[in-house]
């Protein structure tokens, strides 16, 4: 199908596509896109003169005596363009719904957060001379594959785990930056399931009655198998330690970027260039990736 299809011969199958007319009018009012019939008489025609600016090659004023030349709706350019910009979120759970629509059931229903965030240096000498940045702080939800959460801060918002409020039921994933156990905790007390990804001395690893684990001579036990998955706790500052699992698997020979096997690494080039060496213990985590969960 073309752009300029699916707002003529093809509009029927698209609304079908789109979950039909009911589906449309409730999404429409839940995102305030449409509330009442005025000059629009319902969402199923307001989304299909939408579509017709956004997918065809008409300015505004076009597409207002487009609308009108085939019966839809008599509105100006100026209205038209006041409902355009109305209808944000509502065009993005339209898509979000036809994304999960078609996305396989790995999470069987559940939603997936990948949480991170990223800094953008503030404008002007003094900001540059003293580090200061602006933080954003963000949730891509799958499989929507949309932004569930963005959050503005300055260099003082740390990257937190539980910044991002919990919904029930989700899994929330995170880079090693985010193993943080008092935070972990929280997340999970609200009924989310984690995944995080973890570095062998960035936690205070437990067995169940509090034992001390070493990390590391559990890595070069598995380093045939070139896998491990068990049960782990972790130590935290305030509480009981977390009931965790560790899952930590082997990178394979190439390394993530193709690197020729025996080639040294970034790390070690900048390590001799400094006159440093690596003790055993960060030789020894360096073929694993681990995660916690």
């Amino acid at each position: 199908m073309q752009h300029e299809s699916l707002v003529s011969r093809d509009w029927q199958n698209l609304v079908r596509w789109l979950g039909g007319t009911a589906a449309i009018e409730a999404s429409a009012r839940e995102t305030r896109a449409f509330l009442r019939a005025r000059e629009v008489s319902n969402a199923v025609d307001l989304l299909r003169m939408i579509l017709a600016y956004c997918l065809g090659e008409r300015g505004l004023r076009s597409t207002a005596a487009w609308a009108a030349s085939i019966g839809l709706v008599d509105i100006s350019n100026v209205s038209l363009l006041y409902r355009l910009r109305q209808c944000g979120d509502w065009l993005s759970l339209l898509i979000g719904h036809a994304l999960a629509s078609k996305a396989p059931p790995a999470s069987r229903g559940r939603l997936i957060r990948i949480v991170d965030a990223t800094t953008v240096p503030k404008a002007g000498r003094l900001a540059k001379k003293t580090n200061r940045l602006w933080r954003i702080h963000g949730a891509f939800d799958l499989p929507s594959e949309r932004f569930g959460f963005l959050e503005l801060t300055d260099q003082r918002g740390g990257e937190t785990l539980d910044r991002i409020p919990a919904v029930a039921g989700e899994i929330r994933i995170a880079d090693r930056a985010y193993l943080q156990p008092d935070r972990m905790a929280i997340v999970i007390d609200a009924g989310a399931d984690i995944l995080v990804r973890a570095g062998w001395k960035s936690a205070r690893w437990l067995d169940a009655d509090g034992t001390p684990v070493d990390l590391l001579a559990l890595l070069r036990k598995a380093s045939t198998r070139g896998l491990i998955d068990r049960p782990i706790w972790i130590g935290r500052k305030s509480g009981p330690a977390l009931d965790l699992r560790l899952v930590a698997i082997k990178k394979p020979a190439g390394g993530r970027s193709g690197q020729a096997q025996g080639a040294p690494s970034r790390a070690h080039r900048q390590a001799s260039n400094i006159q440093h060496h690596f003790g055993r213990g960060r030789m020894g985590h360096s073929g694993h990736f681990a995660q916690t969960r």
